[in-house]
């Protein structure tokens, strides 16, 4: 049974900074590019920052492009996504998600096998 699970989320002041971590198992972790989703009440999720199977290759949404940095730690089955300089916009739930694609990276929720519950991070002014 797959199981992807993150945590590390919660409350920051702006311009903190946090780091939220995913788990998974069950599964081929090697073989699954990871991504980190996010999602607003009353906005459509978008596609943060993924990295390749190898973690050769990442993906940043622009928004958040030199202010989080996506790692992956294969022999742990986790991967991580490091926050600075937060901003109250980066309130949101925040979702791990596995695509098996090959050596690529996905920023479409539709491209993902397996997902996590989520977890909140809430940035206040």
């Amino acid at each position: 049974q797959v199981q992807v699970v993150e945590s590390g989320g919660g409350l920051v002041q702006a311009g903190g900074s946090l780091r939220v971590t995913c788990t998974a198992s069950g599964l081929p972790f090697d073989d699954y590019a990871m991504g980190w989703f996010r999602q607003a009440p009353g906005k459509e999720r978008e596609g943060l920052s993924c990295i390749t199977r190898t973690g050769h290759a990442r993906y940043y949404l622009n928004s958040v492009k030199g202010r989080f940095t996506i790692s992956r730690d294969n022999a742990k089955n986790t991967v991580y996504l490091q926050m600075i300089d937060l901003k109250p916009e980066d309130t949101a739930m925040y979702y791990c998600a596995a695509a098996r694609i090959g050596d690529f990276c996905f920023d479409s929720g539709a491209t993902a096998d397996y997902w996590g519950q989520g977890i909140q991070v809430t940035v206040s002014s």
